[in-house]
């Protein structure tokens, strides 16, 4: 069983989202997501003040498995961008739920977030997908 977190909502992309303050967010990949591609070299990520789009590509990942694209959960500005990921990457790897957070996010719209799923959904999802 991949490790959900109960205060999350989770994307079908495998991209996990925080809820912070007023409409702001924090996003990340799950471990699920981390596990399949294996060790991260490298992230690109949105810089302060891009927009993201919702289920739109907002980076890469890549790791010793593959290049893969990042895409946004939610639609809005980027408003902080987690520096740590630059000189090490690997910080997904092993804490994708904490420290390895990709960006926090203003959100534009908030109804955004009743389409992503619930850790139980997230978890029903990736079991289907495995079977």
């Amino acid at each position: 069983m991949t490790n959900a977190t109960a205060n999350l909502l989770y994307s079908k992309e495998h991209e996990w989202v925080l809820q912070l303050e007023g409409n702001k967010v924090r996003v990340g990949i799950t471990d699920y997501a981390q596990k399949a591609l294996g060790d991260i070299v490298f992230v690109e990520i949105p810089e302060i003040d891009d927009e993201v789009t919702a289920n739109e590509s907002m980076g890469t990942i890549e790791s010793v498995k593959a290049v893969s694209e990042l895409f946004s959960p939610v639609s809005g500005t980027v408003v902080s961008v987690n520096e740590v990921l630059e000189d090490a990457p690997e910080t997904i790897n092993e804490n994708p739920y904490d420290t390895g957070w990709l960006v926090e996010v203003e959100v534009s719209n908030l109804e955004e977030l009743e389409s992503l799923l619930k850790e139980e959904e997230y978890q029903t999802f990736i079991n289907e997908g495995e079977e």
